[in-house]
């Protein structure tokens, strides 16, 4: 062929690939991924990391071979919370399960809920221990022996603002459940009589009083004429019922340390300091003779039910208050010691009118 026709057929091929291409339609989809090819060669081997050694550990700032957690353990079973005395008692009802089960207090706390809001009780419920009150196993660090919480607490009886630092986190159940006023007594139809109340075999604050008692603000005050008011353990020691009962030593045992005593009482040797809880306990048995003598309750501690007739009992405030009283003192266990002018004053008071 010659030169001339060569290069007059190529540039037909030429023209026409232009022209395929120009007419040519959208790209098609990608066809299926071929398979991977076989595996380079392994690089070389880095330098050595440094060897973690025990010491690396942060649980070892609890978990180790001191006594950080067996000397609080140790104290601690002795103690009510730790002997499970609580959540033994109805940890499966809703009203009681915040106080009586210690992972249903955590969990309430931690939704910012009191005790009368709860809506069920604990299938599994547990004894006061360490995740009760701390954050355990948060950050696994020591910073997990804070508490689950210090803010704050709104009584739910009175409606008063207990604020004791470290103490707050046991305010959120050592306070009243009940006042005077939840005795008044009704008529038949339900209706509630003025000025009535009616005593019944509970006819107290519940067990957990303490708060109500360090503020004085139980509602028996106005019947027996008494300005309740915040004693000086509420408003001068540091931290309040763990300043107290806890001391610089942490105890677990719960009992009151006499080393917070001497911080104020230098001369304290024990806590019935001065003589001042057994002249306490002496003026309580007073009252008790004169509630007996009056016929407001058994000589045993029991309260009288019905009248002469058969009916329930029902008593005007002064002597409501008086046998309400009685039994707060019971409840609070102090024998006076958390606001001893509070205490003094109501019984000084209850005497005075059953003496009439």
């Amino acid at each position: 062929m010659s030169t001339k026709k060569m290069l007059v057929l190529f540039g037909l091929l030429v023209v026409s690939a232009v022209l395929f291409t120009a007419c040519a339609g959208p790209a098609g989809e990608p066809g299926p991924a071929g398979p991977a090819g076989p595996a380079g060669p392994a690089g070389p081997a880095g330098p050595a990391g440094e060897s973690v050694g025990i010491d690396s550990l942060t649980c070892t700032e609890c978990h180790n071979d001191t006594d950080i957690i067996t000397g609080k353990k140790a104290p601690w079973e002795t103690s009510a919370h730790g002997a499970g005395t609580a959540f033994l008692e109805e940890a499966d009802r809703n009203t009681c399960v915040f106080c009586h089960s210690g992972s249903a207090f955590s969990e309430a706390v931690a939704a910012g809920k009191n005790f009368m809001e709860v809506e069920a009780g604990d299938a599994n419920p547990t004894h006061q221990d360490c995740r009760t009150c701390h954050q355990i196993h948060v950050t696994y660090t020591s910073a997990d022996w804070a508490l689950e919480t210090n803010a704050p607490v709104t009584t739910v009886t009175s409606g008063a603002t207990f604020d004791g630092g470290s103490g707050n986190l046991c305010a959120n159940c050592h306070q009243a459940r009940r006042y005077l006023a939840g005795f008044a007594a009704k008529d038949a139809a339900g209706v509630v009589i003025p000025d009535k109340f009616a005593p019944t075999s509970r006819f107290n604050t519940h067990y957990s009083v303490q708060v109500d008692t360090l503020m004085g603000t139980v509602d028996v005050n106005a019947p027996l004429g008494v300005d309740g008011k915040p004693g000086a353990h509420y408003s001068m020691v540091e931290n309040t019922c763990v300043g107290c009962h806890m001391g610089e030593s942490a105890a677990h045992g719960f009992e009151p340390q006499l080393a917070a005593c001497v911080a104020c009482h230098a001369d304290a040797e024990s806590i019935d300091v001065n003589g001042a809880v057994t002249a306490f306990e002496e003026k309580v048995a007073l009252l008790h003779d004169a509630l007996v003598a009056e016929g407001l309750m058994n000589d045993d501690g029991t309260n009288v039910l019905k009248d002469g007739d058969g009916n329930p009992v029902q008593l005007d405030p002064k002597p409501a208050a008086a046998l309400f009283l009685y039994h707060m003192i019971e409840e609070d266990g102090s024998n006076s010691v958390h606001n001893p002018n509070y205490f003094n004053s109501l019984v000084d008071a209850a005497l005075a009118y059953l003496a009439e």
